[in-house]
């Protein structure tokens, strides 16, 4: 069974929280009727104690942990001054796109030029949302008129993938199609075949490093064919959200795809929209998001911002520029991260090995950034695991969410978030989870 950004390999680690049976690693899809009847009782016993245990465990969505966000809390006595590089007083209305050193600072992290960098309020979701209205109230720089003139709008969405990104889309009223999200990112050659003959496919979604839920990390070769790929929709935008850029988890730091330097000398300078933020960085709810494009596409957006808008919280901009102090400042804060979720990321591996490999029963992402791991159960199987889950008190993002609208064709994707429980927690619950994933495969092979 395949697995795009590594399958995890089977076998069973020493130290391991396991309150469920001991099981042989023979594919259970091997064993005889007699011995799948035996290994459901086995399961279903090892549930009913599971239930017993009154557990209140949530793996839901990933934020960061307490400790995590503990790290930033200077930020409380920042800033020291009010001024910015520019002297100018950051208490006032003005700057749209943000203060200089902030711009500064994330253009060389996000390999791209100041002036092509907005810096604005917390969330990188609203400027998602923002320049959505934009492109279909009043059309792109490179358009021909407004998307809500078209007949039909339409995205490309990599899957599994990040659910806000399809609720942002059905708010809209834009239509999905699908590819496949593979180990080096989304299959480029699916996405060229759709957008060479359809003008109604407008634009695709794509989180290039660490992608939510998998992990993978798109190449620069299906960067470059992203960016450089006739389209039949003159205005075609790649919505490139490098939400876990900086998250890595081991020293093996993975650099994102210069995609404006790609999509430039291809021709297509205003292809893609790049989208960050500190959100995971420093405060979830209280950090700077930024948007990054073509010169033209940052002089488009911050027209139509001005219309509603004066200017952003430029003193919490500045408290981060001196709580960081350079981008290698970023780097290393992003390194007290790593400390403490990579352990959690070493707990879900280790049970998920010791639990469920060599049974055939699962198969889930080994990443090496980013906040999730992505787990596959049997087709059929994961809309009665998360179900299971909830009855024993464990808390999962429901079957499908990595998919437009909910609906996991094969009902096998569960997106597992482990960063904001304690160590001891995480543990816990996927333990809870893989005996979950037994009972439910013990079921579907014996009915």
């Amino acid at each position: 069974m395949g697995r795009p950004n590594g399958l995890s390999s089977p076998g069973s680690r020493p130290g391991v929280w396991n309150d469920g049976p001991v099981t042989e690693t023979q594919p259970l899809a091997d064993r005889s009727p007699d011995e799948l009847a035996a290994f459901l009782t086995e399961q279903r016993a090892a549930y009913d104690a599971l239930k017993g245990r009154g557990l209140k465990l949530d793996l839901t969505r990933g934020k960061p942990a307490p400790a995590q966000l503990d790290l930033s809390d200077a930020l409380l006595a920042l800033p020291a001054s009010y001024t910015d590089a520019n002297g100018v007083d950051t208490r006032n209305y003005g700057g749209l796109e943000g203060i200089k050193e902030i711009r500064e600072m994330f253009a060389e992290l996000l390999w791209v030029e100041p002036e092509q960098v907005v810096a604005g309020g917390n969330a990188s979701l609203v400027m998602m949302r923002d320049v959505l209205t934009d492109l279909w109230l009043k059309g792109a720089v490179d358009g021909e008129r407004p998307w809500s003139q078209e007949e039909k709008v339409t995205f490309i969405c990599p899957v599994p993938g990040y659910d806000r990104h399809f609720t942002l889309l059905d708010w809209f009223g834009i239509d999905t199609v699908t590819v496949p999200m593979n180990d080096d990112g989304p299959d480029a050659e699916a996405v060229a075949a759709l957008v060479a003959s359809d003008p109604s496919i407008k634009g695709m979604w794509i989180v290039p490093t660490y992608a939510n839920p998998s992990g993978s990390v798109c190449s620069q070769e299906v960067a470059a064919r992203l960016a450089s790929m006739p389209t039949a929709a003159p205005d075609f935008k790649i919505f490139w959200d490098n939400a876990y850029a900086f998250h890595h988890l081991t020293e093996d730091e993975a650099k994102s795809a210069d995609i404006l330097t790609l999509a430039s000398a291809a021709g297509h300078p205003h292809r893609p929209i790049m989208f960050a933020s500190t959100s995971k960085i420093t405060y979830a709810g209280a950090g700077v998001a930024f948007l990054a494009a073509s010169v033209e596409n940052v002089q488009w957006y911050l027209k139509h911002l001005g219309a509603g808008a004066i200017g952003p919280d430029k003193v919490n901009q500045l408290r981060h520029a001196q709580f960081f102090g350079s981008p290698q400042g970023v780097r290393d804060h992003m390194v007290k991260h790593r400390e403490i979720i990579w352990p959690k990321f070493e707990a879900v591996q280790s049970v998920l090995d010791s639990r469920l490999g060599g049974l055939g029963v699962a198969e889930w992402t080994k990443p090496t950034g980013g906040y999730f791991v992505s787990l596959d159960v049997l087709d059929g199987a994961a809309t009665r695991v998360v179900q299971l889950a909830k009855e024993a008190g464990i808390a999962l993002t429901p079957a499908g969410a990595s998919f437009p609208g909910g609906n996991d064709p094969r009902d096998r994707n569960i997106r597992l978030a482990p960063t904001f429980p304690e160590l001891d927690a995480v543990t816990e619950a996927m333990d809870a989870v893989a005996t979950c994933v037994l009972l439910a495969a013990a079921e579907q092979l014996t009915a």
